[in-house]
């Protein structure tokens, strides 16, 4: 019995070309809250759920982690983002690969670390309608990434076995998620993480970016 897969992507760094956005966002909220930090530091944290990324830059600065911090952290991190709303795009191949998934049948879902104040940003970049594609967002499970709920509700909207599901992502957040739910993990290079770091932690392919996986979507189930 053939098992068609279903395809389960992130979206920072995987869809879109936002991830140093999210970065210098996220130095602008630090900044006005006096933590100095490097940009360096803050990349090794996308994509993690917010609350986590919070709680371990934080906690490696040595500052105080009230709950009132961490909101506010938050809170103009996603005001700071979309101040870059206009030099989000799409990465290369990204639209047609949805598209091409979508015109063969196979059913796709966005899964994002990303609350929806900052994944409507890149949603409308993207072309993508929330009301019409089925994606979900921190706001939706009680645990983001490296925890495997993300995949699994995004999974369960498209009413498909976790096993079936090929994760696509750009961090080694995503790989260690679809690793804890059962997932095939197949890693993009576009959000800045390195082929041997994704591999590590459990990509079962990498490629460079949408349009790279595109061409290569037989060798992880995809038929052309």
């Amino acid at each position: 019995m053939r098992i068609d897969p279903v395809y389960l992507f992130d979206l920072d760094g995987t869809l879109v070309d936002s991830v140093y956005q999210h970065v210098l966002a996220w130095k602008d909220a630090l900044d006005q809250e006096g933590i100095p930090l490097s940009v360096w530091r803050i990349h090794r944290k996308i994509g993690m759920s917010g609350g986590l990324f919070t709680n371990q830059l934080l906690r490696e600065t040595g500052t105080d982690i009230s709950t009132e911090r961490v909101d506010r952290l938050r809170l103009n991190h996603a005001a700071a983002y979309r101040g870059y709303a206009d030099r989000i795009r799409p990465l290369p191949g990204a639209r047609e690969l949805l598209f091409w998934l979508s015109q063969e049948g196979i059913p796709w879902a966005i899964a994002t670390s990303g609350r929806m104040e900052t994944a409507a940003v890149n949603l409308a970049a993207l072309g993508v309608d929330p009301d019409v594609t089925p994606v979900v967002t921190r706001d939706q499970v009680k645990y983001a990434k490296p925890d495997p709920d993300l995949f699994l509700a995004a999974a369960a909207r498209l009413k498909a076995p976790i096993e079936t599901a090929v994760v696509v992502g750009d961090s080694i957040w995503d790989m260690l998620a679809a690793i804890r739910c059962r997932a095939l993990g197949v890693g993009l290079l576009s959000g800045g993480y390195g082929t041997a770091e994704l591999q590590q932690s459990g990509a079962f392919r990498v490629y460079d970016d949408p349009a790279d996986l595109l061409l290569h979507i037989d060798e992880v189930g995809g038929r052309r």
